[in-house]
């Protein structure tokens, strides 16, 4: 069997992703808890799933195998041993034991067949669930206080940013917000533990116990030699560096790491929100990154004297760092909203510049964003359109919903 991780470009020929449908976790949510669990907005479940389903459906009837991340770590937790570690684990990150029901909540997941318990630990756990008899702490009977044990995790629909394949292998990443840390957790157990994987010996570049957060929206794949990451409002510079020194000391493809900051703004939240790649000379631009004459601050990562630094060099402008980077004449830019002041502020809000490449050239993308939508075809893409109402209350684009674990090379 090939090896079961390879992505050497955002653009190759997609075979194989990873995605969760949306369930009970996002109506969980409340007006109340919107803030501490990072959405805007509560998304309607009948729709969000019937939204999310027609993008896997579109996915694959061009041929993409799609995986579920619920499914794979049912199949991982079958084993009882594994189960037990998992779900202490989960517990000890969702800081159960600090109001005591740490063993209460254990009982509570341990009575449900495997399938349905990991859906309850995704949905999160009511104060109400718990019967009267076997609370004995006062927070307990306080369900009108915070009704939660256990935190849902409405974000998980967002499958780019807990892990993050890079060549053959991944970034298991330390999430920036508390809502979101335990995420990474799923991804970790299902590379080590999932024998699709297992036996491969998938290697981890940068994994989540590292202090410094990252997240895959962040992390682009421009070709077999270069990696952009963006700085952003959740993704640290330490850990680019970090993830930069651990790539030349274990592999010798990528050689550049592009480190691109951008405003650090919710509008903004990751490199992909504002810039991707849609074909080998094209990309998407949110044109509210660039300062005057298109200037920015870049800085190239390269392998430096010794393992244990980098050789930093600054660059100003995008467009002609990477023709440097991809060894390109000329490139273009495609401005989401057609850079209208109006157009392209609402477009980006909705992910217009967050495309997923399924092959060179064809995208697919919110249908919200017909502005950016009509511009890509204009340029030559092919533009696989998906329904949007309710998946975008999310923040998140296509890219943002996906995880590409296999790419052809181009």
């Amino acid at each position: 069997m090939r090896h079961p991780i390879h992505v050497t470009s955002e653009i190759g020929e997609l075979k194989t992703v990873l995605l969760h449908r949306p369930g009970k976790e996002v109506e969980n949510l409340t007006p109340e808890f919107l803030h501490k669990l990072l959405f805007d907005d509560i998304p309607y479940l009948p729709t969000i799933q019937k939204e999310h389903d027609y993008f896997a459906n579109a996915l694959k009837n061009r041929g993409v195998e799609v995986l579920y991340l619920e499914n794979l770590l049912t199949e991982v937790l079958s084993s009882e041993e594994i189960r037990l570690q998992f779900i202490d684990q989960f517990l000890a990150e969702s800081k159960s034991n600090v109001n005591g029901a740490r063993e209460t909540l254990k009982e509570y997941l341990l009575s449900f067949p495997t399938d349905q318990m990991v859906d309850k630990m995704i949905a999160g756990v009511m104060k109400t669930e718990i019967e009267e008899g076997k609370k004995t702490h006062l927070y307990e009977f306080m369900a009108d206080h915070y009704p939660f044990y256990l935190d849902p995790m409405p974000n998980l629909y967002f499958t780019r940013d807990p892990a993050a394949a890079i060549g053959n292998g991944l970034s298991i990443n330390r999430m920036r917000e508390g809502a979101r840390r335990r995420e990474s957790m799923f991804m970790e157990y299902i590379i080590k533990y999932h024998p699709r994987f297992a036996k491969h010996d998938v290697p981890v570049w940068l994994n989540r116990d590292y202090e410094f957060a990252i997240e895959g929206g962040d992390e682009l794949i421009l070709s077999k030699s270069t990696v952009a990451i963006g700085v952003s409002a959740r993704t640290s510079a330490r850990a680019i560096e970090k993830l930069a020194l651990n790539l030349f000391k274990r592999q010798s493809d990528i050689t550049k790491i592009v480190a691109v900051e951008i405003p650090k703004s919710r509008a903004f939240m990751h490199l992909d929100t504002v810039f991707t790649m849609v074909d080998y000379d094209k990309f998407t631009i949110h044109p509210a990154i660039q300062g005057p004459d298109g200037n920015m601050r870049i800085y190239i990562l390269e392998k430096g004297k010794d393992s244990e630094h980098v050789k930093i060099t600054e660059r100003s402008n995008l467009t002609e760092c990477l023709k440097e980077v991809l060894g390109l004449d000329e490139i273009q830019l495609i401005p989401c909203g057609g850079g209208d002041v109006i157009a392209s502020a609402r477009e980006q809000w909705n992910d217009g510049s967050n495309t997923l490449a399924i092959s060179p050239g064809v995208v697919v993308t919110y249908d919200r964003n017909y502005v950016s939508n009509e511009l890509l075809r204009a340029s030559g893409i092919e533009v696989i359109e998906v329904p949007s109402s309710e998946l975008s209350r999310g923040r998140g684009g296509p890219r943002c919903m996906s995880m590409p674990i296999m790419r052809e090379d181009i």
